[in-house]
C-alpha cells in the first residue's frame, strides 16, 4: 500500500512494493511489468512517480526495458564471494538452481611454457586440459578451461567430470581437499567462440577469472573461466 502521508518518498514506497513482488515470485523472471498507466491507476500515484520508480529499479538491476515492447523482470544475477573456496555446483544449488555441465573438449598434452611456469612443472610434464560449459537451469553461465597435472590424476577420461563438481570428485576419488586457492579477475569482452557457447553477442562484457588451487604446497589445478557479466557479480572482502 502506498501511504501519501508517509515520510518516505512515493517512488521509494512503490519501488519497495514492486521489489517485494519480484522477490516473492508474483512477478517472475522475464515477466512483463504492468504499463506506466496501469501502475498509476493501481497505486494512485503520478506518472512522474512511476517513471522514477522504474528508473531506480532498472538501475538496481531488477528490471530491463525493451524499446517498443515494455519493461520486464530481469533474471537474477548471482553474487559470488571470493573470500572463500567455492564450488559452482554447490553455489547454484544454494540459490535453487539446477547446475549441469557440458564437456566441450578434453585432452592430455605436454605443458606449454606458460602452464609449466604457473603450475611449477617442467615442459616435459603432461597435463590434462579440459574445457567445460557450466549451466544453471540450462542457462549458459560460464566457460571453464582447467589444467590438472597428469602425475596426480592418472587414468582420467573426462567422463568423471560431466555430472559432478570437480572439488567433490577430488574429495571422493582422491581423498583430496583444497588447502588454499588464489584467484584474480578482470573485465573482458567475449570473443566470437566464447559468445557462441555462452549464447551472447560477441563483445558482450564478461569477467575472466584465473584460479590456482593447492593441496598443501602442490598446485593441483589451474583454471581460467569466462563468466557472463550479466549473470555474475563477485565480492571481495577487504580486512
Amino acid at each position: 500500500m502506498i501511504l501519501k502521508d508517509n515520510r518516505l518518498p512515493l517512488y521509494y514506497q512503490l519501488m519497495v512494493l514492486l521489489i517485494g513482488k519480484i522477490k516473492s515470485g508474483e512477478f517472475a523472471e522475464e515477466d512483463q511489468l504492468p504499463s506506466e498507466r496501469e501502475l498509476c491507476e493501481t497505486y494512485q500515484v503520478s506518472r512522474t512517480t512511476v517513471r522514477q520508480t522504474i528508473q531506480e529499479l532498472e538501475k538496481e538491476g531488477y528490471i530491463y526495458k525493451i524499446h517498443g515492447k515494455g519493461t520486464f523482470v530481469a533474471k537474477k544475477v548471482h553474487n559470488q564471494s571470493l573470500v572463500k573456496i567455492y564450488s559452482f555446483t554447490e553455489e547454484m544449488k544454494k540459490v535453487g538452481k539446477t547446475p549441469s555441465i557440458q564437456i566441450i573438449s578434453f585432452e592430455k598434452a605436454e605443458c606449454s611454457n606458460k602452464i609449466a611456469r604457473i603450475m611449477n612443472l617442467s615442459v616435459e610434464d603432461e597435463v590434462y586440459i579440459f574445457k567445460r560449459l557450466r549451466l544453471a537451469d540450462q542457462d549458459p553461465m560460464l566457460i571453464e578451461t582447467s589444467y590438472l597435472p597428469f602425475s596426480r590424476f592418472k587414468n582420467l577420461s573426462g567422463k568423471e567430470l560431466e555430472n559432478t563438481s570437480m572439488y567433490e570428485w577430488f574429495r571422493n576419488e582422491y581423498d583430496m581437499n583444497i588447502s588454499k586457492a588464489s584467484e584474480s579477475f578482470k573485465a573482458i569482452s567475449a570473443m566470437k567462440d566464447e559468445a557462441e557457447i555462452l549464447n551472447i553477442e560477441e563483445g558482450t562484457p564478461c569477467l575472466q577469472l584465473e584460479r590456482i588451487a593447492y593441496e598443501q604446497s602442490d598446485i593441483i589445478e589451474y583454471t581460467v573461466s569466462v563468466a557472463r557479466g550479466d549473470k555474475f557479480t563477485y565480492t571481495v572482502e577487504l580486512t
